[in-house]
């Protein structure tokens, strides 16, 4: 490597063919941890990626964007940009044993702010995600103690607006006559005829109204809001009147559950990959169980079959829309994760030789299934739901919290057994969410040490600190108002900042490092590609994610909106707010050159690999000699390898 070639003493072998392990108790910092077995390492990389999004946003997606036809788009999506990405980081982190803070500088002085962008998006996502995780917390909480008010419109905050499912059934019920047109509106039973009349309407066939000749929803003329929806709102946020302006006050059963959320999550990561290795096993897999148990409840229940075909029913003519691929490339930045550095951090604590090739495929297939399983889960109760309440399936499916925490739990509630099913769902996204931030907190953790390394043998005070500090930063999204400030972050910091941070991983590594060199560091590691794969893997980092990229950005931009909230305008300075903080993502990367310049960085030197950039293990044969390497000389090899 450039550091220098390895003496013949280094490379010595002991009698049994491993490597020697050198003794650092004495001098210098605490080696670096390592995963127990690379199955901790596919569970946390699949705990990474298999989260919420999974669960609340692409079965939404799906339905919105022609149903099976989606699969096409996001499929593809995954092949060009996902599955590039995904690997790209696993191989920047497990070849140099480095964080992304110290990789991204050592491939080239002047990527040297690349790896602090990530950290800056990974820092953001990981305070304002755990402030869903606590909702779930809070929803797993009541729902055990029995306490599932979602469905009631007797609470203070209830509007006469409010209605439910169950009061639906209650009506008809307590009816003695044909109560097949009965609802329940303005706390009242009343027939879908009388609601047409009182609309303006003539009633039809005792489920739609008269518009003339048209025959329309009788729902869709007239206020209703769903208790869940209330209960979310009023309760558990504690929104009232607040506004950007008006912050409210502070709701402590919020900070309650974001500080237990975050003292599990603390215990979970406290000595790092070792003790979030044996906790993977449980997040990373524990959901699939209560998933499959919610699907199997679910496609038993009376027209379960109309959500499924709902949700799947393909539309191709949707493929000709440009907003469906800009989704299915959205939901794939959004689900896998990459560009936010917690890939390259979790890849750093492998064996050099471990086959990350695999990993990514398998991850990256079982996250895309995932998805798909989840949405038959999804959208068989909403059908359930929708029938019992007389209105369409387009009419209770959401996405994001609107579907966690307002459709689906409407739907447990006319469940048998509700409050079990309930426990098993908030749950199950409880779960969800915190496997998804053990990633997080290792990649802020690990730009900690790996800045100061003797801090490795206090790393549970790292994650303390870490864990301490998000939790401070996220108690103003606690308060009444604070769902404006989450709004906010979602809206601004995984979008478009991510893709250009994407981008400018794949030019780092196959258009200034040089693809060619990639290739060979991979077959250092025993990844031995054949010319199919070796062609597709430099084909998607040199072309298709870097025009990818740039498409799905200029859709992006084409098609942008403010961010709302349930019909809350954003106030200017709001705005203003959110677009500082999705540059505040990039800012560092201009900064990082500035700082190589200062260095004395000039021309090719700002391009070529430093003294860091080197495999985490060195080269050796089965013999104990050094191992033919790509990297055995100094960076002006590098100039003579060309780029194809």
């Amino acid at each position: 490597m450039a550091g220098g070639n390895y003496t013949m003493s280094e490379a010595s072998v002991e009698s049994n063919g491993k490597l020697p392990v050198q003794d650092n108790s004495s001098t210098g910092p605490p080696e670096r941890a390592s995963w127990g077995r690379p199955i901790e390492f596919i569970l946390a990389c699949l705990g990474y990626a298999v989260g919420l999004g999974n669960v609340w946003r692409f079965p939404y997606l799906c339905y919105r964007n022609g149903g099976g036809a989606f699969l096409i788009p996001f499929f593809l999506m995954m092949i060009l940009i996902g599955l590039p990405l995904f690997y790209l980081e696993l191989y920047i982190g497990q070849y140099t044993s480095l964080g992304p803070l110290k990789a991204f500088g050592a491939i080239g002085p002047v990527f040297s702010g690349l790896g602090y962008c990530t950290l800056v998006v990974i820092s953001i996502i990981s305070i304002y995600y755990m402030i869903i995780v606590s909702w779930t917390l809070f929803y797993t909480v009541v729902s055990i103690g029995g306490y599932l008010n979602w469905g009631s419109c007797e609470n203070e905050y209830n509007t006469d607006f409010c209605y439910s499912g169950i009061y639906d059934a209650e009506c008809r019920i307590n009816n003695t006559g044909d109560a097949s047109d009965l609802t329940y509106y303005m706390r009242q039973c009343k027939s879908i005829g009388e609601i047409c009349l009182s609309s303006g309407f003539e009633p039809y066939d005792g489920k739609y109204c008269l518009n003339g000749t048209e025959t329309i929803p009788w729902y869709t003329n007239i206020r209703r809001v769903i208790a869940a929806e209330e209960y979310y709102n009023e309760r558990v946020l504690g929104r009232g009147n607040a506004t950007w302006e008006n912050w409210g006050t502070i709701q402590w059963h919020l900070v309650g559950c974001l500080f237990f959320s975050w003292l599990i999550a603390f215990f979970c990561v406290i000595k790092g990959v070792q003790s979030a290795g044996k906790v993977v096993y449980f997040t990373a897999l524990f959901p699939y169980v209560m998933l499959t148990a919610l699907l199997i409840r679910g496609v038993t229940l009376d027209a379960a079959s109309d959500g499924i075909l709902f949700y799947l029913s393909p539309d191709w003519s949707t493929l000709a829309e440009a907003r469906v691929w800009g989704d299915a490339a959205s939901q794939i930045f959004y689900s896998f994760g990459v560009a936010c550095g917690s890939l390259v951090t979790l890849a750093s604590y492998n064996n050099f030789y471990n086959n990350c090739h695999f990993d990514t495929i398998f991850v990256c297939f079982a996250n895309f299934l995932t998805s798909v399983y989840a949405g038959f889960a999804i959208f068989s109760v909403l059908g359930f739901q929708a029938d019992l309440m007389g209105v369409s399936v387009d009419d209770v499916a959401e996405q994001g919290p609107g579907l966690a925490f307002v459709a689906y739990p409407e739907a447990l509630l006319q469940m048998p057994i509700p409050q079990f099913w309930s426990i098993l769902f908030f749950l199950m996204l409880f779960i969800l969410g915190l496997g998804s931030q053990f990633a997080g907190i290792e990649a802020i953790n690990t730009a900690i040490v790996d800045q100061w390394p003797q801090l490795r043998k206090r790393y549970w005070m790292v994650t303390a600190f870490t864990c301490f500090t998000c939790f401070i930063l996220g108690i103003p999204m606690c308060f009444s108002g604070g769902v404006y400030l989450f709004t906010l972050l979602d809206w601004n910091t995984a979008s478009w900042a991510i893709l250009l941070i994407g981008m400018a991983e794949t030019i780092a590594v196959s258009w200034s490092y040089g693809i060619n060199r990639a290739m060979q560091d991979l077959a250092s590691m025993n990844m031995k590609l054949n010319k199919v794969l070796r062609f597709y893997w430099k084909a998607a980092w040199t072309v298709t994610v870097p025009i990818s990229s740039i498409g799905v950005l200029i859709f992006i931009f084409s098609d942008w909106s403010p961010p709302s909230y349930e019909g809350y305008v954003f106030p200017l300075f709001a705005d203003l707010l959110g677009w500082a903080v999705g540059l505040s993502t990039l800012v560092l990367f201009p900064v990082g050159v500035g700082w190589a310049l200062y260095k004395g960085y000039r021309g090719k030197e700002l391009f070529t690999p430093t003294e860091t950039w080197k495999p985490a293990a060195k080269y050796r044969d089965s013999t104990g000699s050094n191992a033919n390497s790509p990297h055995d000389s100094n960076h002006q090899t590098y100039d003579n390898m060309g780029y194809m």
